[in-house]
């Protein structure tokens, strides 16, 4: 069990244990920032690989309900440390199945850590694709760019909220549809948005995509066991050749595409 930790560290870990570990490697990557560098420090992005069952270990262990208790236990460190992170910098979590290169992985752990810096926050563009592999939507495939707002996908195109506003879906599966797949699919199912920080466009699963309700299952080229989003409070940095089940079997594809 506990497959995240490998090499020196034996598990099982418990949350506790878990949060000692990444908060260890936080702080040991901090200080390399020592005496004032950290003001070029804008954000850090924490990506934690683990299996769908011990999802739940480590989102406690990060406070995933309480995003600011991790913030405010890094920040203490950095001021323990002279580090002089600047008032607005930003802390993100992402739960994937594969560590991205860019970022800096721990010995001991399948987590990695972006320190994002005047340096590297380069707004990155970039163009994808949305194919509809199974269940019926009003187009057979989508066109998403890093400079669109939201992109909303749920039952049908116009859907009225709790708070009674409207919201509209960009990819909408026709509630009024015989096939079998779209009766599984919430109106606010899940929705598409480009993170420019680290360059690629991420999945968050809304309301009605999350248990007790309608689900969302991702399953990458480079690993056979899906990914499931359980919060919708985290997003999935979504990869080329990413296949996404809405609900029981409606199916999309993600593709980078080229901007020439």
């Amino acid at each position: 069990m506990f497959e995240i930790f490998n090499g020196n560290l034996e598990g099982p870990m418990d949350v506790k244990g878990s949060r000692d570990a990444i908060i260890r490697f936080i702080k040991e990557e901090l200080q390399k920032a020592e005496g004032g560098e950290g003001r070029n420090i804008k954000g850090l992005h924490i990506y934690i690989a683990c299996p769908d069952e011990e999802k739940h270990v480590f989102e406690a262990a990060v406070y995933i309900e309480e995003p600011d208790r991790l913030k405010e236990e890094i920040q203490k460190i950095a001021d323990d440390f002279d580090i002089e992170l600047p008032e607005n910098w930003t802390l993100e979590v992402s739960f994937i199945n594969t560590l991205p290169a860019e970022a800096k992985k721990a010995k001991d752990l399948n987590i990695a850590l972006f320190v994002k810096t005047r340096q590297n926050l380069i707004k990155k563009e970039a163009k994808a694709g949305i194919r509809i592999l199974n269940g019926e939507a009003e187009h057979e495939e989508y066109i998403i760019n890093s400079g669109t707002d939201t992109i909303n996908i749920g039952r049908d195109k116009s859907v009225k909220r709790s708070d009674g506003f409207f919201r509209l879906n960009t990819i909408a599966f026709p509630g009024d549809s015989t096939n079998e797949a779209n009766k599984y699919i919430s109106r606010q199912h899940a929705h598409i948005l480009w993170n420019s920080n680290s360059g690629s466009f991420m999945i968050f699963a809304d309301e009605g995509g999350v248990p007790p309700q309608n689900k969302i299952k991702i399953k990458s080229l480079d690993n056979d066991t899906p990914f499931k989003l359980n919060s919708t409070q985290i997003g999935h940095v979504l990869r080329d050749g990413d296949q996404i089940i809405l609900g029981e079997s409606a199916l999309i594809e993600f593709r980078t595409l080229s901007e020439s």
